[in-house]
């Protein structure tokens, strides 16, 4: 973790007097840090993968549900990662517009959930 602010840390002190006159290189720096820190995140997937094999082994035929759980976090740290790229650069309304993508895919995603839900209550499960 350490690695990871000391890496945001000195991206943002290189980054800072570029905005004005360089946006450009502020961005480029801005984005190749925030590479170099899912790169150092990507190091610790492998216990995170571990712990999800557990939780899918204990679930059983509800293991499907760690699918679609994975498929909404990936795509909010997609969606975050490429929308704060895009304000850091000034393009706020595009930032936006990925935000809201965002939101629409974890809707269509989640629907299976929410379809499994409404049937339980509907068989009376609850």
């Amino acid at each position: 973790m350490i690695k990871a602010a000391v890496i945001g840390i000195i991206a943002v002190f290189l980054a800072a007097p570029l905005k004005k006159d360089k946006q450009q290189f502020a961005t480029a720096i801005t984005i190749c840090a925030g590479i170099i820190i899912i790169g150092l995140a990507m190091n610790k997937l492998g216990d995170v993968i571990y712990q999800i094999k557990e939780i899918e082994r204990y679930l059983g035929k509800y293991s499907d549900y760690i699918e679609i759980l994975l498929k909404v976090i990936g795509i909010t740290y997609v969606a975050e990662f490429g929308s704060n790229i895009c304000k850091d650069a000034g393009c706020g309304a595009v930032a936006n517009q990925i935000e809201f993508f965002g939101k629409i895919m974890i809707i269509s995603v989640s629907i299976p959930v929410v379809t499994s839900v409404i049937e339980l209550v509907m068989d009376g499960g609850i």
